[in-house]
């Protein structure tokens, strides 16, 4: 199934206000981790990255990649529960973050 240029113009919307929640809540870094961190055979490299890193040089770096070379986008996404497992009993509030990934799950898997 082909993507129509709304939907591609409305995922980049959406990775947009992901990276503004991840800058809101102080997780946006400026630097990435080591390359090895990247090496993880772990979904999301829970072994080695923080889910907001992953989500930050991963999921955001790989979409935007897609996006720019017109590339077809995932079309299964599962990203908000694993921000609320990630969040659960943290002192920062990953609510406006999670929100905005549920619109992206829903965007990716329809």
């Amino acid at each position: 199934m082909s993507q129509s240029s709304s939907q591609i113009a409305e995922v980049a919307d959406s990775l947009l206000r992901i990276e503004m929640q991840l800058r809101q809540i102080g997780a946006w870094e400026s630097k990435a981790p080591p390359p090895e961190a990247f090496d993880s055979t772990q979904p999301f490299c829970i072994d080695t990255l923080e889910f907001t890193q992953w989500l930050q040089f991963v999921f955001v770096a790989r979409l935007k990649i897609l996006i720019e070379e017109d590339r077809t986008l995932p079309s299964v996404s599962g990203m908000a529960p694993m921000a609320e497992e990630h969040f659960r009993g943290r002192p920062e509030s990953g609510e406006g973050l999670i929100r905005e990934l549920e619109v992206m799950d829903e965007l990716l898997s329809g």
